[in-house]
């Protein structure tokens, strides 16, 4: 098992940055990639960024490209989400996901394991 804590998130203003990060506990060994996904209200979990944990190879959404950028640590167990020039439509819970297998990286249905979430509000 792997536990997920996210840390981060909160209010900003349009136009601002903001940083989130995961960290990992339990069996990170077996951890093959992590991502972060978010959901706004009434809407469907939708992917944000995925990085390799071994290599670091990145993915990003197409909203999220040249805006967002994800990092890890492996020797911390921590992924990082640098957000910057958010806009009101970024505003949403985000999660910290882990899988284990080899395999795409963009669907919830690919993560094994998810953190409780973090709010993130981008005021107008």
């Amino acid at each position: 098992q792997v536990q997920l804590v996210e840390i981060g998130g909160g209010l900003v203003p349009t136009g601002g940055s903001l940083s989130l990060s995961c960290v990992a506990s339990g069996n990170t060994g077996s951890i093959y990639s992590m991502g972060w996904f978010r959901q706004a209200p009434g809407k469907e979990r939708g992917f944000v960024a995925a990085i390799l944990w071994s290599g670091g190879r990145t993915y990003y959404g197409d909203s999220m490209k040249g805006r967002f950028a994800v990092s890890k640590d492996n020797a911390k167990n921590t992924v990082s989400l640098v957000m910057n020039s958010l806009e009101p439509e970024d505003t949403a819970v985000y999660y910290c996901a882990a899988k284990r297998t080899i395999g795409g990286v963009t669907l919830t249905t690919d993560y094994h394991y998810w953190g409780q979430g973090t709010q993130v509000t981008v005021s107008s």
